[in-house]
């Protein structure tokens, strides 16, 4: 490669991340001011902060959870509680880490009392979700529990093939997004292995499974 070819590649390089870093920074802007959401109250009178995102704009993986909890909606970030300490040690075992996943939720503002996500909740982040998905394109969309996985799964085409996360977990299924094709592997929750130590060993088992992706 001649070094004009390089100068070139690596101004498309910078491009491309600087757009997808406004993009996404579009998306935080636009879920701030989210009023219509039912979240929207219980996070300011709480002083919360909506939870987009974070995590590498390369990212061949992508983490999906469902909301945030209490850790997460105080400092912004996801997953930074004893579940993410949890996810941290997945990765690890697989030789990865944070800055080479992006991790995020379905919903991004944080439910009362860590109630479960309610259905119009999700369908309205969903798409900020989608959207999020679209500008990093990653291969593989790896769910974390099952609110998430039932969105994904709907979503890229993959609604004949939901189950209970106990019948298909740690099994890849070949979605379809508008980039083109996308692997959907559905995960427990990293928070089952904190009330049920047994669960540790399965999802170690099933986060080997990606150790193909990287």
């Amino acid at each position: 490669m001649t070094k004009t070819a390089e100068r070139k590649d690596n101004f498309l390089y910078h491009a491309l991340m600087s757009s997808k870093t406004e993009e996404l920074k579009k998306i935080k802007d636009e879920i701030l001011i989210l009023r219509e959401s039912p979240l929207y109250e219980y996070r300011v009178k709480n002083k919360y902060f909506p939870v987009i995102g974070e995590g590498s704009h390369e990212a061949h993986i992508m983490f999906v959870g469902e909301a945030p909890g209490e850790n997460e909606a105080r400092t912004a970030r996801p997953f930074c509680g004893r579940s993410g300490r949890l996810l941290d040690e997945l990765l690890a075992s697989i030789g990865m880490d944070r800055k080479s996943v992006y991790v995020t939720n379905v919903v991004k503002d944080r439910p009362e009392d860590n109630r479960d996500p309610l259905p119009d909740e999700i369908a309205l982040y969903g798409v900020f979700l989608e959207r999020q998905i679209e500008i990093l394109q990653p291969r593989v969309i790896a769910t974390l529990g099952r609110h998430s996985m039932k969105y994904v799964f709907e979503k890229y085409g993959l609604g004949d093939a939901l189950e209970s996360v106990s019948k298909i977990h740690g099994r890849e299924f070949a979605g379809e997004a508008s980039y083109g094709p996308v692997t959907v592997i559905a995960l427990y929750h990293p928070a089952v292995a904190l009330y049920n130590g047994g669960m540790k060993q399965t999802l170690m088992k099933d986060f080997k499974v990606l150790q193909k992706y990287k």
